[in-house]
């Protein structure tokens, strides 16, 4: 208790003092404190502040999406619940063992549990910028070493395999839509048919941050989207819709038509998102410049576009005989 009450005098006068007068504040209260025994009645009540609900709020007109404002406020919700103590009552060690109990009861990957890291550390930043709190809990968390692993991308003969056995004409130019442009699914059922040019083979599409870009298909994606669209009976906008209510395709929708192509094909992991990080492989490997496949994809920073890309080995092997053996 009488930690609690130094620290609620401390945060009550945040704003009023900088953080040398704060530290001999908080050796003086230590100092007269010592001999006394404080009670509960004693505490001061702090107001009831929705520290996240402010963060939100503040992310929110800073342009984050929804999908990740909810992502935000869920990751924070839980974990103040869990911990039991208002936002600026958290200690480091609080959020190590929050940490450390969740990766072993939900058996979470090292990114998980990095990805949560981050948005503690930005929540907890953001409340020492406001001066809600005299210094971030999570300062001396560090990144969580996650090592780089190499990520799976699709053959030329699983694709095929995937176009072979596909029964309709939407799923066909699905396939090839994912296949050619390196849309993300998030993007690709935001499309209308009114987005697509077939003149010049490209659409436009909205990405993260609400930004617009330009993607390209080939021929083939082409012919078989046209087919798609004129054989089409209702007059739904959207690009891709459900076969029998013809309502927009979602990306659960996406997930479960991939997802039984995979059952079928026996094809593992057959996911939109893996078609994306083959065509960033695919672009790389037949010579294009990273920086051209970054706006192709839609990358802030040309890290991401490096992290999507996989070099085969046997070209590393061939540059090696040509450049240097």
């Amino acid at each position: 208790m009488k930690e609690e009450l130094i620290n609620n005098v401390e945060q009550s006068l945040l704003k009023k003092l900088d953080n040398s007068q704060l530290m001999e504040l908080d050796k003086v209260l230590r100092h007269h404190l010592q001999q006394y025994e404080i009670s509960k009645s004693l505490a001061i009540k702090e107001k009831d502040i929705d520290y996240v609900n402010i963060f939100i709020s503040a992310k929110r007109i800073e342009g984050r999406s929804e999908k990740t404002l909810k992502y935000y406020s869920d990751t924070l919700t839980k974990m103040l619940k869990k911990i039991d103590k208002k936002a600026n009552h958290i200690t480091t060690d609080d959020l190590r063992d929050y940490l450390s109990n969740f990766q072993n009861d939900k058996n979470s990957s090292k990114t998980t549990i990095d990805n949560i890291r981050r948005i503690f550390s930005s929540f907890f930043a953001w409340l020492e910028d406001e001066d809600y709190v005299l210094k971030s809990p999570v300062r001396r968390i560090h990144k969580v070493k996650t090592g780089d692993s190499v990520k799976e991308t699709y053959t030329d003969e699983e694709l095929e395999i995937m176009r072979e056995n596909t029964d309709n004409i939407r799923d066909l130019a699905l396939i090839d839509m994912l296949s050619s442009t390196g849309i993300r699914v998030g993007e690709l059922v935001l499309l209308d048919k009114i987005d697509i040019n077939f003149e010049e083979r490209e659409c436009k599409v909205l990405g993260k941050g609400d930004k617009e870009r330009i993607v390209y298909f080939d021929s083939r994606t082409k012919l078989h989207l046209k087919e798609y669209i004129e054989n089409r009976v209702d007059d739904n906008d959207a690009l891709f819709v459900s076969k029998k209510k013809y309502n927009r395709l979602t990306i659960c929708g996406i997930e479960k038509i991939l997802k039984r192509l995979g059952n079928k094909t026996k094809i593992n992991k057959l996911h939109p998102h893996r078609f994306r990080r083959t065509l960033a492989t695919m672009a790389i490997d037949k010579g294009m410049p990273i920086e051209q496949v970054q706006k192709l994809l839609g990358h802030k920073r040309i890290d991401t576009t490096l992290k999507y890309a996989m070099v085969k080995q046997s070209n590393v092997k061939m540059a090696h005989r040509k450049y240097i053996g």
